[in-house]
């Protein structure tokens, strides 16, 4: 009797043929052999989701690792960090590799995102894997955001403290937010609990889950071609071995950077949080949230007759809802045709979230 072809032996022999014949590795391979990557001039870009990917792994096995010591509390958090870097062998080498490797990820992307954007790549029929694409942004945000706390510093404390202030100031949910996330009217022992369980378990539950159905989206759609380029001829890169190599390579560059970061700049502890103590001077919150408090620092105490910081977190929310929304809103894009007002509004973007954030840092007010 002839065997189904799903039953055929493979021709591959020793260990990768043992695993082809229980779970065809050959398919897969022949599948990547015939996915293409669009080529031309904006090709790099399509190499930041990569990256993100690779960083997030990185975040995944360091977290890991720094989880069989870390213990959560106000009167255990600091010192557990303190065991890891100065008693645990590579601690202090994982501890970096965690917050530096967190901090890249959250630029790779804001890169990854913006690339998609000027690129029209959420055209239809790709609107869900933008969607999803902004969630993963908002959920690598939270993560940067819950992670910051977990040292107990005099740092994150206070930067906590300021982020949760103008998550307060948003109008309606605010208020019941910002105690959801504290565990009450001040940062304490609860919101670092609080954390600690958002940042373990919900956030990479949520994310994991968000990211597998953006891979799917990714893989029934295609990676789009820029409009720009879409009547230039430019020939498709081979998703493997092209693309992968090129991607792994990338991966190891960006792995050899953060290993200098993490030799010649190690993450540094600060000193233990005291919730009595006044806040030190030009305290801010992570840079990716410092054009937020930068700008708010900049309005006036009423506009119009309304307090000006919810006035300028209303414009922050509105903000957030266009670059969601991209997609139902650019007509051109969905035609096929370049739309340069919405080009102009993601350069207006970019340049003024750079601006607000190197003038935190230059000239912190």
């Amino acid at each position: 009797m002839r065997l189904s072809s799903s039953a055929e032996p493979s021709r591959r022999t020793g260990l990768v043929g043992w695993f082809d014949d229980r779970i065809g590795i050959s398919g897969a391979i022949d599948f990547l052999r015939h996915k293409t990557v669009p080529g031309g001039a904006h090709a790099a870009w399509y190499y930041f989701g990569g990256v993100s990917l690779f960083l997030f792994g990185i975040q995944v096995a360091t977290g890991l690792l720094l989880l069989f010591y870390y213990k959560p509390g106000t009167e255990t958090s600091y010192r557990s960090v303190q065991f890891i870097v100065t008693r645990v062998p590579f601690g202090w080498l994982m501890r970096s590799l965690h917050a530096w490797s967190a901090n890249l990820m959250v630029f790779a992307v804001f890169v990854h995102m913006f690339s998609v954007y000027f690129m029209k790549a959420y055209r239809p029929p790709r609107e869900l894997t933008w969607l999803t694409g902004v969630a993963l942004l908002a959920l690598t945000l939270t993560f940067g955001f819950s992670g910051y706390l977990l040292p107990w510093n005099e740092l994150a404390f206070f930067a906590t403290k300021v982020g949760t202030d103008i998550v307060a100031i948003v109008p309606l949910v605010g208020p019941g937010a910002a105690r959801l996330l504290r565990g009450g009217d001040d940062v304490s022992d609860a919101t670092l609990t609080r954390f600690f369980g958002f940042h373990v378990a919900i956030l990479p539950a949520a994310f994991t889950a968000m990211l597998l159905i953006h891979l799917l989206l990714v893989q029934r759609q295609g990676m789009s071609e820029s409009i720009r380029t879409r009547d230039e001829p430019a020939e498709a890169v081979p998703f493997y071995p092209g693309f992968i190599v090129r991607d792994a390579i990338l991966w190891l560059g960006v792995l050899a950077v953060l290993l200098a970061l993490c030799t010649f700049s190690p993450w540094e502890l600060g000193v233990q949080a005291d919730p009595f103590a006044a806040a030190p001077a030009g305290i801010r919150p992570e840079w990716y949230f410092a054009f937020v408090s930068q700008s708010l620092k900049y309005l006036p105490p009423r506009i119009l007759g309304i307090d000006g910081e919810v006035v300028g977190i209303c414009a922050f929310l509105i903000g957030a809802g266009f670059l969601v929304l991209a997609p139902f809103l650019d007509r051109r894009a969905a035609r096929g045709a370049r739309s340069p007002v919405f080009t102009f509004i993601g350069v207006a973007i970019v340049i003024y979230m750079v601006t607000m954030v190197t003038l935190a840092y230059v000239k912190p007010y």
